[in-house]
């Protein structure tokens, strides 16, 4: 190999520009080959200390199409280094047909080959013949992007679409005897109190996705079980749980107004049959009166 000093020593420079001082093109033709020669001469000397390059987990892997999109508006999900040492790592174990299948490389010519040249060169390692160690599921064919995506328009269509009112309100009508209603609001706010508990629980969740990998604040024993979770689903599993938590928590709201406005209503209904006979009361009182008085002034005369 031919090093920088040898070229810049030997006066080979001179090939690439003419004599006399350099303009601005000849400066920006330099510092190319300049900056890919750095690049060349990094790259050799990552090989030669381990025979793998040096990588940051984060780093694109690939770009991959979307399964579910529409024709009208394909979209393409980033697939960092990180996500496919994901899918390689327990719990899933992917093998290589099951990877190259999520990469899209499973149809193309020694894709399996180039698949797993590739990944020895960053220093993973997919040995042939593997067994995956998990079910397959639909979600094993998402990337995490479009898994994410998949998540927040569900999260989306039940916030928007799912009719909690109506839910809520015929729930309600089922108990709705005066006898029940005070019973039945204490069983909705208690039901309210465990969900929010719930939803607080998961919104700590700090499972790797992507490219990030946040810092636990969890204790690690019920942690590792949410990232499991996560990963088995590829980041869609604890964002729809929250979007059904977050429903279920309207339903209950919509219950609770419904029992509220019930029970408000048959309040006043009493109240006013009350006011209704007391006034029925008083005007038979009035009209006793002057009979009572008819019949002693009949006795003296």
């Amino acid at each position: 190999p031919v090093s920088i000093a040898s070229l810049a020593s030997g006066g080979r420079f001179d090939m690439l520009m003419p004599s006399g001082a350099p303009d601005s093109a000849e400066i920006i033709l330099m510092l190319f080959f300049l900056t890919a020669a750095l690049s060349a001469v990094t790259s050799f000397l990552s090989l030669c200390a381990g025979g793998t390059c040096v990588v940051n987990p984060t780093d694109l892997f690939c770009s991959v199409p979307g399964r579910l999109s529409l024709l009208s508006s394909t979209s393409k999900y980033k697939v960092t280094i990180a996500e496919v040492k994901r899918r390689l790592s327990p719990p899933e174990c992917l093998n290589a047909s099951l990877l190259g299948g999520i990469l899209r490389r499973a149809k193309s010519k020694n894709g399996g080959r180039c698949l797993r040249e590739k990944l020895d060169r960053l220093g993973l390692n997919l040995p042939a013949g593997r067994r995956k160690a998990a079910n397959v599921t639909l979600l094993t064919s998402l990337v995490e992007g479009e898994a994410l995506h998949l998540a927040r328009d569900f999260g989306y269509t039940c916030e928007t679409e799912f009719p909690s009112k109506a839910v809520g309100e015929h729930l309600a009508r089922q108990h709705s005897e005066p006898k029940e209603t005070s019973a039945r609001k204490k069983m909705v706010l208690a039901t309210k109190q465990i969900c929010k508990e719930f939803q607080d629980l998961l919104s700590q969740d700090r499972s790797p996705l992507g490219s990030s990998r946040p810092t636990p604040i969890l204790d690690l024993d019920i942690q590792r079980h949410l990232t499991h979770f996560s990963l088995i689903t590829h980041g869609f599993g604890t964002p729809a749980v929250c979007a059904a938590l977050s429903t279920f928590q309207t339903v209950l709201s919509e219950m609770l107004n419904y029992l509220d406005k019930n029970s408000s209503g048959k309040t006043s209904g009493a109240g006013d049959q009350q006011i209704n006979n007391s006034s029925e009361k008083t005007q038979l009182r009035k009209t006793a009166e002057p009979q009572s008085k008819d019949g002693k002034t009949e006795k003296t005369e």
